[in-house]
């Protein structure tokens, strides 16, 4: 009987953790519970399914990951202005704001993206539109629990 390893169209189970440059978990489901992920979905960045790539049940794995490999590097022009009056729109009156808030919008076609709100004032707000881990390197755990 052959073993099951990760393929690119696996649908799997896994225990992982992605932790800072400084030790700090940034997600962590060996503490709480494993994930299900469907390999080549989006689900997951390609960088970590290439980790995963050829694992077995029971296996670990770990990685360090450079920026350029996993969330980019930080750009500045991803560090914007919006209007209150486009922080408010189908929001509720009473919505408060506070920086480090991470704020969704609605992009044209449906589509959402979110934004770390740094400073706010009564004409609008600046907010960091790139991912929260982008510019850093991460170190990526993971072991596989079931190939299903």
């Amino acid at each position: 009987m052959t073993k099951l390893t990760v393929l690119p169209n696996s649908y799997l189970t896994l225990n992982y953790r992605l932790t800072l440059p400084n030790g700090e978990d940034y997600i962590n489901t060996f503490i709480d519970r494993p994930a299900t992920v469907l390999m080549g979905s989006g689900q997951f960045a390609p960088c970590f399914e290439s980790v995963l790539l050829g694992l077995c049940v029971g296996e670990k794995k770990s990685a360090i990951l450079a920026p350029e490999e996993s969330f980019g590097e930080r750009k500045e022009d991803l560090v914007q202005w919006v209007s209150l009056k486009a922080l408010k729109e189908g929001r509720d009156d009473d919505v408060e704001f506070n920086p480090g808030d991470v704020i969704e919008f609605n992009a044209p076609g449906g589509a959402q993206y979110a934004g770390v709100l740094q400073s706010i004032n009564e004409d609008g707000a600046w907010f960091d539109f790139n991912h929260p881990l982008a510019g850093r390197p991460v170190s990526f755990e993971a072991e596989i629990v079931a190939i299903l």
